[in-house]
């Protein structure tokens, strides 16, 4: 009887990481291909273009931007898909499980922490808090009977794990999300992956310098809507931009934020927060132009032409101020 191969796919942020590594705990594949990348790298089923008779996980990536790539292998593949993103309309397929929820208060990690019971929530409260969803992430961490420094912890913990999910390739990181979640996936508990990691000092040393370079830079646009950034064509910018998109927008919860990034090819790359009060338009705005898409509370634009940055600054007013 022949071995059926395994796929594990997931987004290379934190989010994608403790959703895989709650599954695995708690249904261990030790021989599954591990398919992941940069978390603007999002469209990673086509990595499996040609597989045939193979169970496929997908955790953390939109599944309308895979659809092309999904719709041949429900042919012959079981493919478990677990979301938070825009996905469109669901393919009615049997071979297909998949469990959506583009809340904006949900991030994958909270889905699969539902899915199985809430075994490993710790490792879910760190990809809630590597998604931005901090107040969300206390609640969750407050359920697991958790103190103050141990949330703290958790804290970091996410947002470090999100900053290395940053960069134009794999080569900007300081890690490779699979040797991440590698490096992860010995720990049931979070905190003694935190004491006992050799990874976190690293993570943390590089956040530190990265932001320090990204704090000296004045905003491009600074009003009452909100607050845009640009930042240059270099490592410690792609490393550093979501990370500082989300710091600038807990600073000022009732305005908007985004962050312009220049790809060094007359294009940008774009990160927009909504409004944290409201959590509302980033969606919008972001599938407005080429190479745009996201969530409600949270989108981007993988290369913003250079001549439609004042459009963009236009529109960011105008759907930020309604």
């Amino acid at each position: 009887m022949s071995v059926v191969e395994s796929f594990d796919l997931f987004n290379g942020d934190a989010d994608g990481i403790c959703a895989l590594h709650q599954l695995r705990l708690q249904e261990p594949r030790p021989a599954a291909h591990l398919i992941t990348g940069v978390k603007r790298d999002n469209t990673l089923l086509r990595h499996l273009v040609g597989v045939t008779q193979a169970h496929i996980t997908v955790l953390d990536i939109s599944l309308d931007r895979n659809r092309d790539y999904l719709l041949p292998l429900l042919d012959t593949c079981t493919i478990f898909y677990a979301d938070h993103h825009f996905a469109g309309d669901l393919p009615v397929a049997a071979k297909l499980t998949a469990h959506i929820d583009p809340n904006p208060e949900v991030c994958t990690s909270l889905i699969v922490d539902r899915l199985v019971g809430g075994r490993f929530r710790p490792w879910a409260v760190v990809g809630a808090f590597g998604d931005n969803l901090h107040e969300v992430a206390r609640r969750t961490a407050l359920t697991c009977g958790l103190a103050e420094p141990e949330i703290a912890s958790l804290r970091e913990l996410g947002e470090l794990m999100n900053y290395n999910g940053y960069g134009r390739t794999v080569e900007d990181l300081f890690c490779h999300p699979a040797a991440l979640y590698e490096a992860v996936h010995p720990f049931a508990e979070p905190l003694a992956f935190i004491r006992e990691s050799p990874l976190l000092p690293r993570l943390r040393e590089g956040y530190r310098a990265d932001m320090a370079q990204a704090q000296a830079i004045a905003p491009l646009l600074d009003n009452a809507v909100g607050r845009v950034y640009a930042f240059p064509d270099a490592p410690w910018a792609r490393r550093v931009a979501g990370v500082f998109s989300n710091d600038r927008a807990r600073e000022r919860p009732q305005q908007a934020h985004a962050l312009l990034v220049d790809n060094g090819d007359n294009t940008s790359l774009v990160s927009v927060r909504a409004p944290l009060a409201t959590k509302k338009g980033a969606d919008i705005l972001c599938r407005a132009f080429p190479t745009g898409g996201g969530r409600v509370a949270a989108a981007g634009i993988n290369a913003l032409p250079n001549q439609l940055i004042d459009q963009f600054l236009k529109s960011f007013q105008e759907v930020f101020a309604s």
